[in-house]
């Protein structure tokens, strides 16, 4: 029934809920896959060696020698490098390659779903067991075939060529069942993982493109091509072979015409094919040679037309990558790099030694194929990418507020003391004017004085002297002005004069204490206080 399974790396998938299998049941479904895988491929290496054997003339057909043969050309389905005597062939045919590789693509991704896979970890049962099942027979064969048979071959490089071949298929294989996928692309951010995907669409529009020329290069030498072919023999078992033989080294050719349309080229023995240089020679009668041109021609370099093209179309598909010109770049770096190093590696798989003959080797320049494959990428995608895509909205920033320095500070401190002191200054100056002009208005007034009538003013003298002494004696300052109040200095003739004035009323003093409902004594008193009161002095509140 369908269930909800989490991955370890967080990936939740609604699938079927996988079988439980014993320890000695998985053992065997994981021996079975790698067993089916190498004899699959093997078998499928010696039918098509019987089918040539059956169909060519002057060929003895024999079970054993079929099965002989086809050892070698499992081998070199592996692309692992075969030795003759006259020297070695490592220009193998990538199209047995591919197809083995397909083969056990689909045997490890069958494996992992019969068995139920999810994880990444449980992906390492399927690879290990299909890589060194095939890594053990290619390292037995070639020790088999010996160092003294007509094709040879290195153990190590069997084992090791083998192993690398079939644990890189069944690894995509798995990769997207086991989610190893998800894995790599959970650690690269969006913008690199567009820049991933678009180098590998980058890679397959430069072979596309080398496809291209290829085709357009066999159809005008279509009558090179159908004479080859009637050199070959005429028979059907002749034609088949060459026909099978140039179907073999399709993707090389492919793989030689990329390197040719990106500006590499590539070499056979002395024969020199790029689009800016041509160094004619003989070829070998295949007719997938005709292809070649026969000599430079001025419109050949347009090819690098294509490239440029690819490159563009790069940019603009990446120009909604991020909305940053820089991140959008940076994305097409990737595709680039990606896309340079799928060129590496095809270059490094499609050429090698021809056996040490007229046309010894079969170079495509691998090194240059991968740094013009990343220019042509990189250039103008860049520009492309950088002024097609959205840019972000200008943010116009506030002008920054300086804070002043510390030296500005206290030059500023300073400056405002010096203030302070001359308003403080200035201010003294203002009080002393004040009292200047006090002074200056005394002078004044004490020389109008010197205009007054003398007899007037003797006679306001006078006045003024009567009236001091009347005051001097009636009422006296205190002394001590620490004392709230002083005693009163008994005066003799205001005692005289108290004790000649006729005594008052009773009843009527006593009637005036009882209307003011206070003590005759407090009245007295109060009298008293204020006689001696001195009149300069303001009165007391009651």
């Amino acid at each position: 029934m369908p269930v909800l399974q989490t991955t370890s790396h967080g990936a939740v998938t609604d699938s079927v809920r996988p079988p439980e299998f014993s320890r000695a049941e998985r053992v065997r479904v994981l021996a079975t896959t790698a067993a089916g895988s190498v004899v699959v491929g093997y078998a499928a290496v010696a039918a098509l060696l019987a089918l040539i054997s059956s169909t060519a003339a002057h060929a003895s057909f024999s079970t054993t020698g079929v099965l002989t043969a086809a050892a070698p050309g499992w081998l070199a389905a592996h692309h692992v490098p075969l030795r003759f005597d006259g020297g070695q062939l490592g220009l193998l045919p990538l199209l047995p390659t591919a197809l083995v590789m397909l083969l056990v693509y689909r045997a490890a991704a069958g494996t992992a779903d019969r068995l139920g896979l999810f994880e990444p970890l449980q992906a390492r049962s399927v690879v290990f067991s299909i890589a060194g099942a095939h890594a053990a027979v290619g390292g037995v064969i070639s020790f088999l075939m010996g160092d003294e048979g007509p094709v040879r071959a290195t153990p190590a490089v069997a084992f090791f060529g083998c192993a690398a071949v079939s644990g890189l298929a069944a690894v995509a294989g798995v990769a997207q069942r086991c989610g190893l996928v998800e894995v790599v692309f959970e650690r690269v951010d969006p913008v690199a993982r567009r820049g991933l995907r678009t180098g590998a669409v980058v890679l397959f529009a430069l072979a596309a493109a080398g496809a291209l020329v290829l085709a357009l290069g066999l159809a005008l030498s279509w009558s090179t091509t159908a004479s080859l072919f009637d050199q070959s023999g005429g028979t059907i078992g002749t034609g088949l072979g060459i026909w099978l033989l140039c179907l073999a080294y399709l993707p090389n050719a492919v793989v030689g015409a990329l390197s040719y349309v990106v500006g590499a080229g590539f070499s056979l023995g002395p024969v020199v094919v790029t689009p800016l240089e041509f160094t004619g020679g003989a070829v070998p009668a295949v007719p997938l040679l005709a292809a070649l041109p026969e000599q430079q021609v001025a419109w050949l370099p347009l090819v690098l037309v294509l490239p440029g093209a690819v490159g563009v179309l790069a940019g603009f598909t990446l120009r909604d990558a991020a909305p940053t010109p820089r991140s959008r770049v940076r994305a097409v770096l990737v595709a680039a790099i990606t896309a340079g190093v799928g060129a590496l590696v095809l270059a490094a798989v499609a050429g090698g030694p021809l056996g040490g003959g007229a046309f010894d080797p079969v170079t495509v320049p691998a090194g240059l194929l991968a740094v013009l494959t990343v220019a042509w990428v990189a250039v103008p995608g860049g520009v492309v990418a950088w002024f097609a895509g959205p840019r972000p909205p200008r943010v116009v920033e506030p002008a920054p507020v300086l804070e002043p320095a510390v030296e500005d500070v206290e030059d500023a401190a300073e400056d405002a003391a010096e203030d302070a002191a001359e308003d403080v200054a200035d201010d003294e100056d203002y009080v002393d004017d004040e009292y200047d002009d006090d002074e200056y208005e005394d002078e004044y007034a004490d020389e109008d004085l010197e205009y007054v009538d003398e007899d007037d003013f003797d006679d306001e003298a006078g006045e003024e002297a009567e009236e001091e002494a009347d005051d001097e004696t009636e009422d006296e300052v205190p002394a001590d002005e620490d004392e709230d109040r002083a005693e009163p200095v008994p005066d003799p003739d205001l005692d005289a004069d108290l004790d000649a004035d006729p005594e008052p009323d009773p009843g009527s003093a006593a009637d005036s204490d009882e209307s003011d409902g206070r003590d005759p004594d407090d009245r007295d008193s109060d009298d008293r206080d204020s006689d001696d009161r001195d009149p300069d002095l303001p009165a007391e509140p009651r």
